[in-house]
């Protein structure tokens, strides 16, 4: 409780400072990782993260020691010719993206680990600590090296706020952008170039193995609760800030501990979390709603095949006859005659199933629903009336009134479907 209370009253003001840092790198990494997510041009991330590894080392080579300014421009440069190449070899052979990614991804960050060794076995005292590159240290990080982190963190962020238009058209309809005047090769490469950034500014503190982590994760986490998209920005930059002042917490409390895996396990916590539970694309709201669907289904199943009785002039259906109707169903006809008796559409006498005039009237527009798209599918899709029932059967589950309206004035108030059955109508 005494460390979690240094760290967040902030009593240190380099942690001040590394909470700030790690909160821009958050941001950026979040906001570009979001449009590289949408894009589906989140392997291009990853390789480029790994891809940085042989720029730092030659940076380090070049200072003789690890200034951030050289290890910048190295990994910079690394991630440029790495995304080059992958726009070439794309566009000059017939090898797939993803084959090319891993290629490049393979090749550069064997190329890195070669040099790495290479600069540890060489005696260099200032090589100590350059291993937090590979996974991450953010509490190591200095006063010096935030000032650049951050200042590129502010200009991603900046880039990308003042063309928001320009980016969101590129992802979602750069054709139309290009037809309108847009310079979408140009916007693509400011692109390119703000993902190398993000990803050069966050190796330090994640480091080069899980910063694909950083930028993807957000984004797809976030993309779980909206689908709009400066929510989903919003949404996205909040977990991963959340993520790296969690994971850079755990660094300063155990100083052995790696900042870069901490981030990512609190960023795939909050990934599960939003998978598991957020409205309309949870697995757990999913479950609930097929469930209750399926419950609905089976309840104007029944209701329909009580109507057709009363069409047949049958008061109602015995509880086996209904079973016989659907052989396979006796658990779900049980649990629909208890709904359906609970919201007051049928009546149970003994073994016998009746409807209610309440029941009645909604058991009519099943079956009118039902009616009217089968009649649709003949008239307006050509369809053969022998093939028309297993799509109706679907479908008078889901029509609204606004659509069923539409359908009846399409149609100019039928009287009869396919098969010349009636199509009920309430009487005036």
């Amino acid at each position: 409780m005494e460390d979690f209370l240094y760290f967040f009253t902030f009593q240190d003001p380099s942690i001040t400072w590394v909470v700030l840092g790690i909160t821009l790198l958050g941001i950026g990494s979040a906001y570009v990782g979001t449009f590289s997510f949408l894009d589906k041009k989140a392997l291009l991330g990853d390789a480029i993260s790994h891809a940085v590894l042989p720029g730092i080392c030659l940076g380090f080579i070049l200072a003789g020691e690890k200034n951030p300014v050289y290890i910048v421009t190295g990994a910079f440069l690394s991630g440029a010719l790495a995304t080059f190449l992958s726009s070439w070899l794309r566009k000059n052979t017939k090898l797939s993206e993803d084959t090319i990614i891993a290629t490049i991804l393979s090749v550069f960050f064997g190329v890195g680990i070669v040099m790495l060794t290479g600069l540890q076995k060489s005696g260099n005292p200032e090589i100590a600590g350059l291993n937090s590159f590979i996974f991450g240290n953010a509490i190591g990080i200095s006063e010096s090296d935030l000032m650049i982190y951050g200042g590129l963190s502010l200009t991603i962020i900046m880039v990308l706020t003042l063309f928001l238009k320009e980016f969101r058209l590129m992802v979602f309809d750069p054709e139309y952008g290009k037809a309108i005047g847009f310079p979408m090769e140009a916007i693509r490469f400011l692109f390119n170039v703000l993902m190398i950034l993000a990803v050069v500014i966050g190796i330090q503190a994640i480091g080069v193995v899980l910063m694909a982590a950083l930028l993807i994760t957000p984004g797809a986490a976030a993309r779980f609760w909206t689908d709009r998209l400066h929510p989903l920005l919003i949404l996205a930059a909040s977990f991963s800030i959340v993520s790296g002042i969690l994971g850079t917490y755990i660094s300063f409390v155990i100083p052995q501990m790696p900042t870069g895996p901490w981030v990512v396990v609190f960023l795939s916590l909050i990934a599960l979390l939003s998978f598991m539970f957020s409205p309309k694309s949870g697995i757990i709201f999913r479950y609930f709603s097929r469930k209750n669907y399926l419950r609905k289904t089976h309840k104007d199943h029944l209701m329909k095949a009580l109507y057709k009785a009363r069409e047949e002039n049958k008061e109602g259906l015995s509880i086996e006859e209904i079973y016989e109707l659907y052989p396979y169903q006796k658990v779900q006809i049980n649990q629909s005659i208890k709904d359906l008796l609970k919201e007051g559409f049928i009546i149970k006498n003994q073994l016998f199933i009746s409807l209610t005039s309440k029941g009645t009237s909604d058991a009519m527009r099943i079956v009118r629903l039902h009616r009217l798209w089968e009649l649709y599918l003949n008239e307006s899709m050509n369809i053969a009336p022998d093939h028309v029932h297993e799509s109706a059967e679907q479908m008078e589950h889901l029509l609204t009134p606004e659509l069923e309206a539409m359908l009846e004035k399409r149609l100019n108030f039928p009287t009869l479907d396919p098969h010349q059955e009636t199509i009920p109508r309430e009487k005036p």
